[in-house]
């Protein structure tokens, strides 16, 4: 049960890993982006289309990068250029991600696929409990994997970081430096739209080989909490991910072993227990919030 456990968080978790540390880029910037869960749909979509189509994963998982940078660019226009609010752009484009995915996907729900290879790493796949979890997956899920600890380094220690950052707490002293928070702002959330949409790509390549209307199930909304609640760190927002997937998991392992649980708490046993445990983890850590967004979140500032 627990090598099942583990096994799942990081196949369940590493869509929402994408999602997370591409809504954490977004954010750094000063941009919060709640059409993540379109740019996950999107995503998902385009890349099982293009794998049916050409019967290469790899090429859709490529389409998927497009198809979720799409969405996040039309937000950056919305809230950069237009100034939309910034909650209401995202509802939006989410909810038309959600109808778009909808009617496009119809035709693609009988489909089937073959998916990513595992990639085993001799002797370290044979592990006990967390071998098959971590040596023996996919190409997705081993970038998944590594992408929390290399946008970590890539805040901490690349000057590219630094002035993302730097957006996110004044765009007027970015200005002062000579760089341009329009521009910095638009990379931004749309970079991290093409990683929520390489999320949507490892959901339907790597997990679920499949297309089903509304398949991410609110993951999007889940990566915009785990980046509040992970107070904006992104090695944190990462582990919040594995954990959900533990959660969705373990849901799945109780309702097969027949417990007699009623199955509608079963279903929200991810959502709930991922938002307890980050939201004690996250206690007294809200001085991290950048500052751009203390506009979006608290008018005023405060």
């Amino acid at each position: 049960m627990l090598e099942a456990i583990i096994l799942g968080a990081v196949s369940y978790g590493a869509c929402l890993i994408f999602a997370a540390e591409g809504e954490l880029i977004a954010e750094r910037s000063g941009i919060v982006n709640l059409g993540t869960e379109g740019s996950i749909l999107c995503g998902a979509l385009l890349s099982f289309m293009v794998t049916v189509w050409t019967g290469s994963p790899y090429i859709g998982a490529i389409f998927g990068l497009v198809g979720g940078a799409l969405p996040a660019l039309l937000h950056a226009f919305m809230v950069v250029d237009r100034k939309a609010d910034q909650l209401a752009s995202g509802l939006a484009i989410t909810f038309l991600g959600i109808g778009i995915t909808a009617a496009l996907g119809k035709s693609f729900v009988d489909d089937k696929i073959n998916g990513m290879d595992a990639i085993g790493i001799p002797l370290f796949k044979e592990i006990p409990l967390i071998g098959g979890a971590l040596f023996d997956q996919d190409i997705l899920t081993y970038l998944a994997l590594l992408i929390g600890p290399a946008i970590w380094w890539f805040f901490k220690r690349t000057r590219v970081g630094l002035v993302l950052r730097a957006t996110g707490e004044s765009g007027d002293v970015v200005y002062a430096y000579g760089h341009s928070p329009r521009k910095v702002r638009y990379l931004a959330v749309t970079a991290g739209g093409a990683l929520a949409g390489l999320g949507g790509a490892q959901l339907v390549l790597a997990t679920t080989l499949n297309w089903t209307e509304n398949i991410t199930q609110g993951r999007g909304f889940v990566a915009v909490a785990l980046v509040i609640f992970a107070s904006w760190l992104p090695l944190r927002a990462a582990a919040g991910a594995l954990l959900f997937g533990a959660a969705f998991a373990l849901n799945l392992v109780l309702q097969t072993r027949g417990v007699g649980i009623p199955s509608f708490y079963l279903l929200m046993l991810p959502y709930l227990l991922t938002l307890i445990v980050l939201a004690v983890a996250s206690k007294g850590q809200r001085q991290l919030m950048p500052a751009g967004l203390k506009a979006v979140f608290a008018p005023g500032g405060t």
